[in-house]
């Protein structure tokens, strides 16, 4: 995968600039989905884009940056983004999770709102700020494949109450109830506009940070806790030889005793981690890897904003 490194008022600019000077029907857009942590939202992105480019645990936060997945038809072209879930603040790392949902409600073209069937939970900024909006909302039901349809129709009256603006449509993205009713439906929102991104390309994100995803995945199943989200992954060295990958991975938490409980007594834990992340990441690569961890203390990581930009939740 190629890094794509773009601004979107760029391709705007150049977009009307062809767009005015050609005649054409295709159509695309950015699609950004948000919503309330564990309500499927990387499920919904992956089934969406065919490919799996958002981890999906039953934890929360599992989504911590925003994730574009590029989707392409012969008319049209769809930029996903999978985004953290809504959620109060505790340190910096989050606000900046945060960050990234507040700017998706600025350069959405179309807002998929996801909601886990029978949930009534929300954030009174957020819904504000989608009240507010002049684009389209879609609210998007989810898990209904093991609702009752009385449960279905108090979520939707509860939810359509809240933004009466917003069509509504009830899918299962674990079992892709529906979801191609949904594509159809994003299809009709798009504006017409030429693709955004070359049609080959999946997503804007480097191969390292899916490596350091399917890492920080098997933490999150691995271990209990805070420990998960104490933790940040990060890629320090990939070479590619003709039968091998050799990764070298550093693991940053922030205290000692965490760093004793990744290890594990004896260096049991994070070899029980190596060996489930390395079988992930050769079946996602397709080569033989070796995989080299280390950990790291970086005392408050997740509330320093040197670390947080370094780390990538802060975009320049």
């Amino acid at each position: 995968m190629r890094k794509i490194i773009i601004n979107k008022f760029i391709i705007l600019f150049f977009k009307k600039l062809f767009f005015m000077t050609e005649n054409t029907t295709h159509k695309s857009g950015f699609v950004n989905i948000i919503g309330n942590p564990n309500v499927g939202k990387s499920t919904l992105m992956n089934r969406l884009v065919g490919e799996r480019l958002s981890i999906i645990t039953a934890k929360a936060q599992t989504t911590r940056h925003r994730i574009k997945g590029i989707v392409n038809g012969e008319d049209y072209q769809i930029v996903y983004s999978d985004l953290p879930g809504i959620l109060t603040p505790a340190y910096k790392m989050q606000e900046q999770m945060m960050h990234f949902v507040n700017e998706s409600l600025k350069d959405a073209d179309l807002i998929l709102y996801v909601i886990e069937c029978g949930e009534t939970n929300y954030n009174q900024q957020i819904i504000e700020k989608l009240q507010s909006l002049t684009i389209p909302i879609l609210l998007v039901i989810n898990k209904t494949d093991k609702a009752n349809d009385e449960t279905i129709l108090a979520t939707k009256s509860h939810w359509q109450n809240l933004l009466p603006k917003a069509d509504t449509i009830e899918i299962s993205a674990l079992t892709g109830l529906h979801v191609n009713l949904l594509l159809e439906k994003i299809i009709t929102f798009l504006p017409e506009s030429p693709p955004f991104f070359p049609k080959d390309e999946l997503t804007d994100r480097p191969l390292r940070f899916f490596i350091s995803e399917i890492i920080r995945e098997k933490i999150l199943l691995l271990y209990k806790k805070e420990i998960p989200y104490s933790v940040e992954v990060v890629i320090e060295s990939f070479k590619e030889e003709e039968d091998l990958v050799r990764i070298g991975v550093m693991l940053y938490c922030e205290r000692d005793s965490q760093k004793g409980i990744i290890i594990g007594n004896k260096g049991f834990a994070i070899k029980q981690l190596g060996i489930e992340s390395r079988k992930a990441i050769e079946e996602y690569l397709e080569k033989h890897v070796f995989l080299d961890i280390s950990v790291k203390v970086l005392k408050d990581w997740r509330n320093q904003d040197i670390l947080m930009k370094q780390f990538g939740y802060v975009q320049n």
